[in-house]
């Protein structure tokens, strides 16, 4: 066997010498966390594998499995627990560091003031890209654009969830915001809006024309992208 020395670590095995289960952690510390694959940072996750699969082959599987990170990602921990080998402990910590890198995509993609729908869908791709259910969410704008407040009104299935306007208004006057923006996903990754989605939106648009805080775009947000209403001349 052959070691190396690392001051704060102390010695270490070079990576031909270890055992497949090892390498990520000790690639990590001799090349930097820029070196690591993506199967490799997984495994660094999981910790450790099962009898007859190791951490590192078990985030190759995910992967797989979810056909890449971003599939991983959207996966609930009930579903990532129905992947052999893949108990509760190991389901929780994945979740949590997915969920940490979309907080700290949240703060850094934060806008001083929404102007337009690329500003917007920026803003609310990583909120809603990676959810199972459908969601509707609205931000609260100033005079300015800038975000006074946000607030997810309805969650629902698959493919559908109720909103209802009114609430939606009465959340706008509490917040003494001057527009709104409305969004929702599509969890089957489909950008097209139902008919249902036009109807909201023309409601949407005519309450807001009475109350005086105008609807500026209903966003719709899918895995890859988002489509805009305002974009396409329907508000």
């Amino acid at each position: 066997m052959i070691w190396i020395t690392d001051e704060e670590h102390g010695p270490i095995r070079l990576l031909k010498n270890m055992e497949e289960e090892d390498r990520p952690r000790e690639k990590l510390l001799l090349r930097g966390v820029d070196a690591l694959t993506d199967a490799e940072l997984i495994a660094l996750l999981l910790n450790t594998g099962t009898r007859d699969t190791s951490a590192l082959d078990l985030g190759r599987i995910l992967l797989k499995k979810s056909a890449g990170l971003n599939g991983l990602a959207s996966l609930s921990i009930p579903d990532l627990m129905k992947i052999k080998g893949i108990g509760k402990a190991k389901a929780i910590t994945l979740s949590a560091a997915f969920e940490l890198t979309r907080r700290r995509q949240r703060q850094l993609d934060k806008p001083q003031r929404v102007l337009d729908s690329a500003s917007a869908g920026k803003y609310l791709l990583p909120r809603l890209q990676d959810l199972q259910q459908e969601v509707f969410y609205v931000l609260f704008l100033s005079r300015n654009h800038s975000i006074k407040a946000e607030k997810m009104m309805s969650m629902g299935g698959l493919t559908s969830t109720v909103v209802d306007f009114r609430l939606i208004f009465k959340e706008a006057i509490s917040n003494l915001s001057s527009a709104i923006i409305v969004a929702h996903n599509h969890p089957s990754g489909s950008l097209e809006p139902s008919n249902a989605d036009r109807e909201l939106t023309r409601r949407l648009k005519e309450s807001g024309k009475i109350l005086d805080i105008p609807l500026i775009d209903h966003i719709i947000i899918g895995m890859q992208g988002y489509y805009s209403f305002a974009d396409e001349g329907m508000i």
